[in-house]
C-alpha cells in the first residue's frame, strides 16, 4: 500500500493555482523527508493545462518540475495529464525536467485517448497511471473494460476516481470486483471529501488490496477536499497497518508547509494527535504546563503518556513521561498560545 502524495497538484485548485516555486520546493522536502514514495506537483489539471480556460497557474510546468526536483530525493515526482489539454510532446518536457511518472486522466469512455499517452510515458521511461476520473458515471463493466485496455497498453496502475466525493464503499466494492474479474494491474483510489467519506473510502479500499491512494496534508484539494494525508495515516495504523510514517512529523510538517499559504483555519496538530493517541482535550492546558517545564514535543508527550493513561490526568505521571523524552529543540509549527482559550491557560 502507497499513498500519493497529491496536495500540490490537486490541492493547487484550493489556491488558484498559485503555489510558488519556493511553496513546491519546502513542500515537496517535507513530504520526501517524511518518506512519501509518490509525490504529485503541479497545476491542478496537468501539463500544459496553466490558461485563461483552466487557470493561470503562477509558474510554468517547467519551473514547477525544476523547483520539485531539485528537492524530492529520492521519491518519485510525477505531473498530471489530461489528452486534449496535454499533447504528447509534452511528456518530453516531463522526462526532460526530471518527472518520474505521468497520471493520465481521462473517463473511462475515453480510454483511447489515453492510449498513445501511455505508450509514450512507458517509451520514455515514465511510469504511466491512468486514473478514470468521474469513475462513477461509467458502470463497473465499462470501467473494468477501459482498465483493461490501460494495462494492455503498458499501464503501471488504474484509478478509481471519486471526483464528485459521492461513492460508497458498495459502490467501490463493485468496481474493484470488476476489475479483478479480468485483470491484475495494480489499483489505486483517489477520493474527494463532499460526503466526508474519503478517508474512511480510502481505509475501504486498502482493506480490499487497492495498492495506492491518494492524500493531501490537511485534505487539500478541489471542492470539500481530498483524503486528508494526516488522518489517513493515523487512520490506517490504529488500524494495525505499518505506514512506516512518523506520525508527529506528519502532523507538524502539513500544518507547517500550509501555514501562510492557504487561506482560512487549517487543522492545528493537537487536534489530530488527540484523535489519535485517545486523548482528551480537556486535558491539553496539562500538556502546555509540562511542556514550558520539561521543553517536550507535546505531540510527542500526548503520545507517550496515552500509552499510561487515557482515562484521567496524573500531572506527577506526566512529569515523569516528560522525562523519558528528548529535549525539543525545534521550532513546533504550532503555538498553545495561538490555539489555547484563556480558560486553558489558567
Amino acid at each position: 500500500m502507497i499513498i500519493l502524495d497529491t496536495t500540490l497538484r490537486d490541492g493547487s485548485y484550493a489556491v488558484d493555482f498559485k503555489f510558488s516555486m519556493e511553496d513546491t520546493a519546502d513542500l515537496v522536502a517535507r513530504s520526501a523527508r517524511i518518506g512519501a514514495e509518490y509525490i504529485e506537483i503541479g497545476h491542478g489539471q496537468g501539463l500544459n493545462a496553466s490558461s485563461l480556460e483552466h487557470g493561470v497557474a503562477l509558474c510554468t510546468d517547467e519551473e514547477y518540475m525544476d523547483a520539485g526536483r531539485e528537492a524530492a530525493g529520492h521519491s518519485k515526482l510525477g505531473f498530471f495529464c489530461i489528452p486534449g489539454i496535454a499533447k504528447l510532446a509534452n511528456l518530453n518536457t516531463a522526462k526532460e525536467h526530471g518527472m518520474d511518472y505521468i497520471r493520465i486522466g481521462v473517463t473511462a469512455d475515453r480510454i483511447k485517448e489515453a492510449i498513445p499517452f501511455i505508450e509514450e510515458a512507458e517509451l520514455k521511461g515514465l511510469e504511466a497511471f491512468v486514473n478514470f476520473m468521474k469513475t462513477y458515471a461509467s458502470s463497473p463493466d465499462e470501467f473494468a473494460k477501459a482498465a483493461k485496455m490501460a494495462a494492455e497498453a503498458g499501464a503501471r496502475c488504474v484509478y478509481i476516481v471519486d471526483s464528485a466525493g459521492s461513492m460508497t464503499e458498495e459502490e467501490l466494492s463493485k468496481y474493484i470486483e470488476a476489475v479483478r474479474r479480468v485483470s491484475e494491474i495494480p489499483l489505486g483510489f483517489h477520493g474527494h471529501n463532499n460526503l466526508g467519506l474519503a478517508v474512511s473510502n480510502s481505509m475501504f479500499c486498502v482493506r480490499h488490496g487497492v495498492e495506492y491512494v491518494d492524500a493531501s496534508f490537511q485534505g487539500l484539494g478541489r471542492s470539500l477536499g481530498n483524503a486528508s494525508f494526516e488522518q489517513l495515516v493515523m487512520a490506517l495504523e490504529r488500524c494495525g497497518y505499518s505506514t512506516g510514517f512518523d506520525i508527529p512529523r506528519v502532523l507538524e510538517y502539513g500544518y507547517a508547509g500550509l501555514r501562510g499559504i492557504v487561506p482560512g483555519r487549517l487543522v492545528n496538530p493537537l487536534d489530530y494527535v488527540c484523535g489519535y493517541a485517545g486523548f482528551h482535550s480537556g486535558f491539553l492546558k496539562d500538556i502546555y504546563r509540562c511542556c514550558r517545564e520539561k521543553r517536550v514535543d507535546p505531540l510527542r508527550l500526548i503520545l507517550a503518556y496515552s500509552k499510561e493513561d487515557q482515562k484521567t490526568m496524573d500531572y506527577n505521571l506526566l512529569l515523569k513521561t516528560a522525562e523519558t523524552l528528548p529535549e525539543d529543540t525545534g521550532d513546533n509549527p504550532y503555538s498553545f498560545g495561538e490555539y489555547f482559550s484563556e480558560r486553558y491557560r489558567g
